[in-house]
C-alpha cells in the first residue's frame, strides 16, 4: 500500500503533565502518515482522487493549538481521530515529539490507529 505523509511539522501548543507545560506554549514536532491507494491519483493526476496533506496539516494544527491534554498519548490520539474522520482512510500513524522538555533528548510516542 502506498503512504501519504507529513513530517517536521512543527506546532506550538500547551500539553503536559505539570501546570506550567499547559500554560505555556512549547513545540510539539509531528509526524503523520497514511495508507492510500494513489493509482487513481496518479493516473488523473486530479488532487480529488487523494489525500492532500494539507489536510493532515490543518487537522493537526486545530488539535494541537486546541484544548490541553494532559498526556501526548491523548494529542497523538485525537490528531490519529481526527485524520480518520476522512472515510478514506483506513489507516493512520502520529508521531508527536515534544522537543523543548529536556536539553539532551526528545521525548515523544507513535500512535497507529485503524478503522474499525
Amino acid at each position: 500500500m502506498d503512504k501519504i505523509f507529513i513530517q517536521n511539522l512543527a506546532i506550538r501548543g500547551k500539553h503536559g503533565v505539570q501546570a506550567d507545560e499547559r500554560k505555556n506554549d512549547q513545540e510539539f514536532v509531528l509526524d503523520i502518515s497514511i495508507e492510500f491507494d494513489t493509482r487513481a491519483a496518479a493516473e488523473s493526476d486530479n488532487l480529488k482522487d487523494t489525500i492532500d496533506y494539507d489536510f493532515f496539516r490543518n487537522s493537526a494544527k486545530e488539535i494541537v493549538e486546541g484544548k490541553p491534554f494532559h498526556l501526548i498519548e491523548k494529542l497523538a490520539d485525537a490528531v490519529a481521530q481526527k485524520i480518520l474522520e476522512d472515510r478514506r482512510i483506513t489507516n493512520v500513524s502520529v508521531t508527536v515529539r515534544k522537543t523543548e522538555m529536556y536539553p539532551d533528548s526528545t521525548p515523544g510516542i507513535t500512535v497507529v490507529r485503524t478503522r474499525n
